[in-house]
């Protein structure tokens, strides 16, 4: 294998290149994955070598053969200069702000966006002097009109975390850019095999490897790609925190990258077919899901996407607080839980009023986020179906 040519990725579909990519059992001694690699000291064979820090890996924080194989594979998928790796989202986010606003620079946010991102934002970011505007996460082009000459970046998240607008992310990045400012993504919900965030204009894209590349609900791990532009100052960030997760967690993320594409098919089909079933329940007001033709994001996600995830959100009629909690604390198969993207379905219920700046989030009742897991749908369905009965009882 050590004598076979360089692989050309855009030969191949994204199942291929998620099978394939990053590894090399020649250098393993033929095992078919990179083992994990636990060390913070590496030894240098002469003081020329040490003084030059010449070799391929220099101290355990710059990476190692376990976090560079996911790196590599994570960088071809995106379509990215670079990737890095940190020990959460939420620190993938931070890495990536951090790599490009600096005191006195103005920020504009989504409105929509994942509310950890805020609570940053508005402390960390604010107390050292960067300015934090939100915005209409519908706005598309109309961005321009936002912008300031210390417009340093823009945060997309599309759909939109919890209430799931869909963003117009090629137009605002082509304002952005023309603007000379960066474009920031929190791709989570798609990923990159249903939303290639550098070549719908993304400069940081940054993903939850927690969520769906986990697939296991058992690990906390954050990956921030850039393009050729950014990837400098993304690396010189991210080498300054030194924020590197566990060997142990990269390895997790190694063997669910293999297996992603056929989950995240099944969970996007599996959240669409709830999706439709919940629309024509008389509990339910609307459902926020942009793969349904009558979501007001469908023609975006449409052009821009490759298809669905698992997670989306309902709007139930108007009921009390009882009746929801009647509904989910009797519910068998969905859990209640702050996460998604593992095996197993979930639900949390939610309200954006407290925190919205830029809009105003008025729904017609009680919100719940789903989360569609892999088990039978006609189980889950039934599931619904009796906490439906318990909340209309609790009426």
């Amino acid at each position: 294998m050590s004598d076979t040519p360089p692989r050309d990725p855009a030969r191949f579909g994204a199942s291929t290149r998620l099978v394939h990519a990053g590894r090399d059992p020649s250098a393993q001694h033929g095992f078919v994955n990179t083992p994990i690699y636990r060390g913070s000291t590496v030894l240098f064979p002469t003081y020329d070598d040490l003084k030059h820090r010449r070799g391929r890996f220099d101290y355990g924080t710059s990476g190692t053969p376990t976090t560079e194989s996911l790196t590599t594979a994570w960088s071809e998928l995106a379509g990215a200069a670079g990737t890095v790796l940190t020990p959460s989202g939420l620190a993938a986010l931070t890495v990536a702000l951090m790599a490009v606003v600096s005191a006195g620079d103005h920020l504009l946010v989504s409105d929509s966006a994942y509310r950890p991102t805020r609570i940053f934002c508005d402390g960390v970011l604010k107390r050292f002097g960067v300015e934090v505007e939100y915005y209409d996460p519908l706005i598309g082009a109309g961005i321009g009109a936002l912008m300031r000459d210390t417009t340093k970046a823009v945060l997309v998240e599309a759909p939109g975390s919890q209430s799931f607008e869909m963003q117009d992310v090629p137009a605002i990045s082509e304002i952005v850019h023309a603007r000379g400012a960066a474009v920031i993504m929190d791709n989570t919900w798609a990923t990159p095999l249903l939303f290639p965030p550098h070549a719908r204009g993304v400069d940081i894209a940054v993903e939850a490897g927690t969520k769906y590349l986990s697939g296991g609900s058992d690990l906390l791990l954050g990956l921030t790609s850039a393009n050729a532009t950014y990837w400098p100052a993304l690396h010189r960030t991210f080498e300054h925190f030194a924020m590197c997760p566990g060997p142990e967690d990269v390895f997790l993320a190694l063997r669910g990258l293999r297996t992603m594409a056929l989950r995240l098919r099944e969970h996007g089909a599996q959240g669409l077919a709830m999706a439709r079933w919940l629309q024509a329940r008389p509990e339910v007001a609307r459902v926020l899901h942009p793969g349904l033709p009558e979501d007001p994001g469908h023609a975006i996600w449409k052009r821009d996407f490759a298809g669905a995830s698992g997670l989306f959100g309902v709007i139930l009629n108007p009921a009390p607080e009882r009746a929801v909690a009647a509904m989910l604390d009797g519910l068998e198969l969905f859990g209640m839980g702050f996460s998604w993207g593992g095996f197993e379905s979930l639900v949390i219920p939610f309200d954006c009023r407290a925190y919205r700046t830029a809009t105003t989030w008025a729904p017609e009742g009680p919100a719940l986020r789903f989360h569609i897991g892999l088990e039978d749908l006609l189980d889950l369905q039934a599931d619904l179906d009796a906490g439906f009965a318990r909340l209309r009882a609790a009426m």
